[in-house]
């Protein structure tokens, strides 16, 4: 496992005794050896044989039966955008597609957009529609050949079901002397244009590759090239394998790319999977130097079809492991009362404070100066001539003064605090860090409907062994197993790993008796295709197994499942099994229901050949009689020759303890250790806790199996405690977590269930937010406004088994198809409800007098459809289904399905969540810590706004900005910052009347605003809660468009005027230039479709950097329908959807482009836009110019081009075409000669070392965060 860092080297010796040996390099030593793993082979047979190998030689491979091998080659020039100089062939009109992805930020509430760029340097586009222009096509790939550019991607729409004309382009390539050619149907023939053409695999011939592996491979092959040139015969009668994505193992030809991303990681969760697996499910726990990864195993690998990776969406299968967390390596903050672990990390340099070159300190740091590491088991390869130990007295000098600083932030928050230890600092950051890492384990296992403290843990990998048992213990295991090799399980797994062949294309039809005959035929004609595959490897047909899928999903949903057949009972199956019953069976077991009636589509079909490579996991190895505890270490061979003890002290949560030290080594099966201890490996360190015991099993392979005990429960007062703030702030996010969880298992809207459009909230007894999941912007602030104005509302007549809903403006509403269901939670001791639940969804259509209740010309909120205030949707425990609500005209709740809002009752298990919380913790402690988080989110704001200080006026500072909608009317803004006390004065005196049309905004979206805001000009993460504008006072004039009479329009006030609300707030800080501020809402449909979308702009620039260009902005980050998907669905034809250069400000830094966008109708239809920036363009600042404003264009099938304004709803036709022309952001600095365009290639991922998530826990934050 050639790994970033280190090569873990694993080996199995012949003979009886079937010897293993273990070795562990450093990956680049360039000044000891070319190659870190055909040197660990040559040490190896070198002193097995006991024959000399001299390291310049070529290795003599006559006692090689095979290699195995994973490698970060391709990750690391993906992250580093080191790969090949590649250009791309795409359909007219979609040149910068690749660019705009689905046109979400992956951060939002960073201002400067870091999205790493496209891979390829040049285009050539093809129109989809006509005959291949041959020619033209030749002259455009020859200009890319005297470039010298000779690796290609090709990329055409449709080209999953129709791929004759990707194929001749690749032939003509291939004719004219490209040496890498990638086609994007040999990928998986899956649907979906963007991430088809990041993706790929070799296919038909050699040389065939896609996006990716047109970019990758070549660094790949250069690898492969210099590792096999070590050997005799460039290894040509070895067997070198492979490891892949997916945790199967391919030959060495057939490597590449796009499945290279997981190769090293992929093998320690084979590794786990076989060694650790019993009749419980595991999870597997991969604690490394700058991250965590965390994946689960059940008997069945879990995969995932399309994942993202350092900016790049990859089409295939891969393990389902997720990057999370905290490492070894992760840095330790003390901000504004709270204890911070990453997510930046110190990396291999300068890494840790302990390594003697200047680093930070770090979770490696808090485990030495606890006593947990052993300087003497360490390498001794620090400081300047690389022979010393690692630097304790560093690491204590540098917690010292971290400790200072503590103690003086927290005597000034309370003066009878008692000084913190340094050890009880370095043990608040390791307790925060276990606890930022059982997050990511609860979301992985709660999102398939599975109990966390029903798994094992697995523990590997160098740091994991430290942490082990305590996060077993928060996540409420019994067991965790850690393996022998533990410290190279990657390169054992690759040691027990299977021969994999994979076959996919392309089915969309119905799962009907009708179609199944010809599915069967396919499935037929791909397992042939594995079987000739593996054949051709060496394997029997004996020793080849077929695994079976369809990728089945119901009609008008999105949520696809890879299921492989059960056995047949009787009737009309495929003869591969019944497909049917898996689906159906995981579909209520994931998302707690099904759909009967509903029709079954068939996506893909997936065949998996497997050859068995009939190598077992290794149980020779001698045993004790278990009778009778391991012994200790003596203290010799510590080197301490006057002590007399056997055991260090080792620092826990009660203080310092007594621990025993063990060598893994002396260690035989059938031993048991009591803890604490310390268990030395050659590679790793485990501690087991006080209250723990760790078995070596006795299945005839030492490994340790440690019993997780209750352990000692400290008492926790109210009064406030750094560490426990840090700890109470990551399980109260964790209860929105899983309350989000939850609603998305269990809802039946797509909104909720697919897209995630929902909000999921905690309050304290007084209503006021205390963690809110996701942090989708519009609802920040507005949800609690919603909670408290039912507290007035209601008062006493809410009770135990209520839940309110709720949508209106005046109750703290966004705009109407947000709805809102508030649940109380109380005790059988309080007559009054000790906290609040809420969840906020969005509801696709409510009422209203247009499909989608988004009218443009709407003045009234009657006509944005179905309101309500407060309506008891649960009494006492009860559904009201058959409930009406009294308005001005009356609705029925039937109106917006009550089988939708049924769902939003499941989130009352959300009260199971915090009382468990309270019965660990106790009730008044709980809510202590609830008003202390929200007291640490006001001191961040408070230390923002004292940074903002004038030097003319050192204790008052005032900010002035206005800014216009395109109907005139002013949002004007005063702020008074008294930078002594850290508050300010948000005053919007001036701003205009309501309007009467849909631009007034309620007050909630105003409160949303200015949060996000302060949480973007803060610059790190802080609990986003009520304490955000405790130090802020907002004054907005009443009937002004920001805070509208109770009748008001204010559906396009949620969407338009919130941006309008940002731009005026950063406009007064000088924070940025403006972006697009637009959310450009698109609508179409009639009585049987309807669809909806926001659309990407250009992102204002700012003091250090250039805009983004195609990027959704502050109050939206909806992803957009991929192309393919679009025109399969609805009646349109997506003609272009790339950037529209020039629309940028110009300035020293420039503005992001806006976008073109444009689609040709196929029937008649509904069209409705509702937009800004039409008229008023987004300013730049300091002399930076002004981006471009957008326009709506209909253009006529055979008639004249209209201007449809920003706002209108029109009939169309087939043939007529809309364009939409989206505004840049603006440019920031005034523009010098010397002033160029913005840098575009090549941008690093990890720029500032944290680690680069990954995983389906990161997916689904992502798209959640995506609105």
């Amino acid at each position: 496992d050639r790994g970033g860092t280190f090569t873990d080297i694993y080996a199995k010796c012949p003979g009886q005794s079937g010897k293993s040996r273990v070795m562990k390099l450093l990956s680049v030593d360039p000044s000891n050896y070319p190659d870190a793993p055909r040197e660990g082979i040559r040490r190896i047979l070198e002193e097995e044989l006991g024959v000399p190998m001299p390291a310049d030689d070529p290795v003599d491979t006559s006692h090689i039966d095979y290699i195995r091998m994973g490698t970060t080659v391709a990750t690391n020039a993906l992250l580093e955008r080191k790969g090949e100089r590649m250009a791309l062939v795409i359909t007219q009109g979609f040149r910068d597609l690749l660019h705009i992805g689905n046109q979400s930020r992956p951060k939002i509430f960073d201002l400067q957009i870091k999205v790493p760029d496209v891979l390829y340097e040049d285009i050539v586009e093809l129109y989809k529609w006509t005959k291949l222009d041959e020619n033209k096509l030749r002259k455009n790939l020859d200009a890319l050949l005297k470039k010298g550019i000779k690796s290609l991607a090709v990329v055409l729409m449709h080209s999953y079901t129709c791929a004759d004309h990707e194929v001749r382009v690749g032939e003509i390539a291939m004719e004219m002397g490209f040496t890498q050619v990638s086609l994007s149907s040999k990928v998986m023939s899956m649907v979906k244009l963007v991430p088809r053409g990041f993706t790929g695999e070799l296919e038909n011939f050699k040389n065939i590759f896609s996006c990716v592996d047109a970019y990758l491979t070549p660094s790949i092959q250069k690898y492969l090239a210099g590792f096999q040139s070590g050997f005799d015969e460039n290894l040509k009668n070895i067997k070198l394998l492979f490891m892949q994505s997916d945790g199967g193992l391919t030959p060495v030809d057939r490597f590449n790319g796009s499945r290279a991303m997981l190769s090293g990681p992929a093998g320690g969760v084979v590794g786990y999977a076989m060694t650790s697996h019993n009749d419980q499910p595991v999870i597997g726990f991969d604690m490394g130097g700058t991250s965590t990864d965390v994946s689960r195993y059940n008997g069945q690998y879990e995969h995932v079809f399309e994942s993202t990776s350092a900016g790049v969406t990859i089409q295939a299968p891969q393990l389902d492991i997720n990057t999370v967390a905290a490492g070894g390596g992760s840095m330790l903050f003390f901000r504004s009362g709270m204890f911070v672990v990453g997510p930046q990390s110190a990396g291999a340099h300068p890494g840790p404070t302990c390594y003697r070159k200047g680093g930070p300190l770090t979770v490696t740091d808090a485990n030495l100066c606890l006593g947990r590491l052993l300087p003497e088991y360490f390498p001794k390869i620090f400081g300047t001539s690389e022979n010393l130990a690692l630097d304790e007295s560093a690491t204590r000098t540098a917690f010292e003064a971290l400790t200072v600083d503590v103690n003086e932030f927290m005597s000034s928050a309370n003066k009878s605090h008692e000084p913190l230890s340094v050890e009880q600092v370095a043990m608040g950051f390791i307790r925060v860090a276990n606890e930022s890492m059982c997050r990511p384990i609860r979301a992985l296992t709660q999102a398939k409907g599975h109990d966390t403290s029903r798994h094992v843990l697995s523990c590997f990998g160098g740091a994991g062994g430290q942490h082990a048992c305590a996060i077993a213990r928060s996540l409420g295991m019994t067991k965790v197993f850690i393996h022998k090799y533990s410290g190279i399980l990657s390169a054992y797994g690759m040691a027990l790993a299977d021969v994999v062949h994979e076959a996919q294309e392309s089915a969309a039809c119905h799962f009907k008796q009708e179609n199944i005959s010809w599915l069967d035929s396919r499935v037929a004609h791909l397992s042939n295709q594995c079987l000739q595959e593996l054949k051709s490897q060496g394997f029997s047909e004996k020793r080849i197994e077929l695994e079976v899928y369809l990728n089945l999903r119901y009609d008008r949903t999105d949520c696809a499942l890879m299921c492989s057949p059960v056995a047949a009972k009787s009737g009309n199956f495929s003869k591969y099994g019944d497909f049917l019953t898996t689906f159906t069976n995981r579909y209520h077991s994931e998302f707690g229901f099904t759909i009967p009636g509903r029709t079954v589509i068939v996506d893909d079909i997936r065949v998996r050949g497997v050859g068995k490579s009939g190598v077992s996991v290794h149980k020779n190895e001698p045993t004790s009689d278990g009778k009778n505890q391991a012994k200790s270490v003596q203290p010799e061979a510590f080197g301490w020759q006057t002590k007399s003890s056997t055991t260090i002290q080792c620092y826990f949560e009660d203080g310092f303890q007594d621990t025993s030290v063990y060598l893994f080594e002396n260690l035989s099966p059938g031993h048991k250790i009591v803890g604490s201890a310390i268990i030395i490996d050659k590679n790793s360190t485990i501690l087991v806790e006080p209250d723990c015991i760790a078995d070596v099993t006795t299945d005839g392979t030492p490994c340790e199996s440690i019993t997780i005990g209750g352990g000692k429960v400290n008492q926790v007062g109210t009064e406030l405690d750094s560490i426990q703030l840090s700890i109470f702030s990551h399980r109260f996010m964790s209860i929105a977590e899983q309350m989000g969880r939850i609603l998305q298992r269990t809802a039946i809207s797509t909104n909720i269930k697919e897209r995630l459009d929902f909000s999921c909230a905690l309050f304290g007894p007084d209503g006021g937010l205390v963690s809110n999941a996701p942090h989708i912007p519009v609802h920040l602030g507005a949800m609690q406004e919603a909670v408290q104005y039912q507290m007035r509302e209601l008062g006493d007549q809410i009770k135990e088994g209520d839940c309110i809903l709720s949508n209106h403006p005046l109750a703290g509403g966004s705009h109407l198809p947000d709805l809102t269901v508030i649940t109380p939670v109380f005790t059988p001791e309080h007559e009054t409800p000790i906290f609040f639940l809420a969840n906020r969804g969005h509801h696709a259509d409510i009422g209203g007098t247009t499909p989608g209740s988004m009218p443009p010309h709407s003045t009234s909120i009657k006509q944005e459809g179905a309101v309500f205030k407060s309506f008891k949707l649960v009494r006492n425990g009860e559904f009201q289904e058959k409930g009406e609500i009294s308005l001005k005209p009356k609705f029925v709740i039937s109106k917006i399905s009550t089988s939708k809002i049924q769902n939003y009752f499941f989130s009352i298990q959300g009260i199971h969540l915090v009382n468990e919380l309270v019965e660990t913790y106790g009730l008044n402690v709980v809510q202590a810590y609830m008003a202390h988080i929200q007291s640490n989110a006001e001191v961040a704001v408070r230390n923002l706004l004292r940074d903002v200080n004038d030097p003319k006026s050192p204790h008052v500072v005032s900010l002035n900005a206005q800014d216009y909608m395109d109907d005139g009317s002013m949002i004007k803004l005063r702020i008074d910052i008294d930078a002594e006390k850290g508050s300010a004065i948000f005053d919007f005196s001036g701003t205009s009347p309501m309007v009467l049309n849909n631009l007034n905004a309620p007050k909630a979206i105003t409160l949303s605003a200015i949060i996000y805001c302060l949480r973007c000009m803060v610059g790190y993460d802080v609990p986003l809660n009520q304490g955000c504008l405790t130090p802020v006072n907002i004054r907005i004039p009443k009937w002004s468009i920001l805070d509208p009479e109770e009748t008001a329009a204010v559906v396009g006030g949620n969407v338009l005027t919130s941006q309008r609300i940002v731009d005026v707030i950063m406009k007064a800080f000088k924070t940025c230039a403006a972006s697009q501020g637009c959310m450009n809402n698109i609508t179409f449909g009639d009585d049987e479709v309807g669809y909806y979308e926001t659309v990407a702009g250009g992102a204002g620039a700012g003091p250090t950097w250039h805009g983004r260009s195609g990027i959704h902005t502050h109050m939206t980050n909806t992803r957009i329908t991929d192309p393919e998907i679009l025109e399969r669905r609805y009646p349109v034809i997506l003609e272009k959807f790339q950037l529209n250069p020039g629309t940028g400000g110009g300035g020293e830094y420039s503005g992001g482009d806006g976008v073109i966008r444009q689609m040709l109708f196929r029937k008649d239809l509904v069209l409705s836009v509702l937009t800004e920036r039409r008229v008023f363009a987004p300013y730049g600042l300091d002399g930076g110019q002004p981006g471009k404003t957008g326009n709506n264009l209909l253009l006529r099938h055979n008639g004249p081009t209209i201007n449809l304004g920003g706002k209108n709803s029109v009939e169309v036709h087939p043939g007529d075409v809309f364009r939409l022309l989206t505004p840049g952001g603006g440019g920031f600095g005034s523009p010098t000669p010397s002033t160029g365009e913005p840098p575009t290639k090549q941008r690093k991922v990890k720029d500032d070392q944290t680690f680069v998530e990954r995983g389906s826990v990161f997916e689904y934050t992502q798209q959640q965060e995506a609105h």
